[in-house]
């Protein structure tokens, strides 16, 4: 049975570079500020140890992409009682993939962001009627995303993804990829109107999904 180092390894190492590739830069792990931030003082220690890896093009991806590491580690179990057939720890890791790197850390502080937001979601600390993210979620950011003025992308949206598997199997249970895509106001409120995956079929038409391009102007 894998202890939880060789679960973490075994993600980290194996896992992630044969999905998303082998030129890779991290762990960017997480401070206390990304909890503070959302109003957290008393935190895990565990939790800093969490973060985010950046990976570079690949033969058949154009983009960069970023993927969390540490919400499926198995903090809060036994190797003993581990079921491959449940999910491990939160059960999901964040995906963001963005047109190019150019020295930019903002993707990596959103999903930094994103992950603390998960882990207190989990724990209960915004009240156990609110569960952890999941697809069809739209979060708002409280401000353009990268905090770029001229950016209309305000919020983002949980979607499923379809280049690459939806969920991955570790020895201490599965996860779930959450692939976070960039929104506008107006599109916020459209995917309200209807659905969040009909916003997702929207984006993917006008080549918005599953590329995240601060850029980019509003489809709806």
């Amino acid at each position: 049975m894998s202890s939880m180092e060789e679960v973490w390894k075994y993600r980290e190492e194996v896992l992630y570079p044969q999905l998303f590739g082998e030129k890779r830069k991290g762990i960017f792990v997480l401070g206390p500020d990304d909890f503070s931030a959302l109003g957290a003082q008393d935190i895990d220690p565990r939790w800093l140890h969490l973060g985010v890896f950046e990976f570079e093009p690949t033969p058949v991806r154009n983009s960069w992409l970023y993927v969390t590491s540490g919400g499926s580690t198995p903090w809060e179990g036994e190797p003993a009682d581990y079921d491959p057939e449940d999910y491990s720890w939160i059960g999901t890791e964040l995906v963001l993939e963005v047109p190019s790197q150019a020295g930019e850390t903002w993707p990596i502080k959103l999903l930094q962001k994103l992950l603390a937001y998960n882990v207190l979601l989990a724990h209960g600390r915004f009240g156990e009627d609110k569960p952890p993210l999941d697809y069809g979620d739209r979060i708002p950011l409280g401000g353009p995303i990268g905090q770029k003025a001229a950016s209309a992308l305000r919020h983002v949206l949980l979607a499923q993804p379809k280049h690459y598997p939806t969920t991955a199997q570790l020895d201490s249970g599965k996860f779930d990829f959450l692939h976070v895509v960039g929104i506008s106001d107006t599109e916020r409120d459209w995917a309200k109107a209807r659905s969040s995956e009909d916003l997702v079929r929207l984006l993917e038409v006008h080549g918005h999904c599953p590329v995240t391009d601060p850029k980019r102007a509003p489809v709806a």
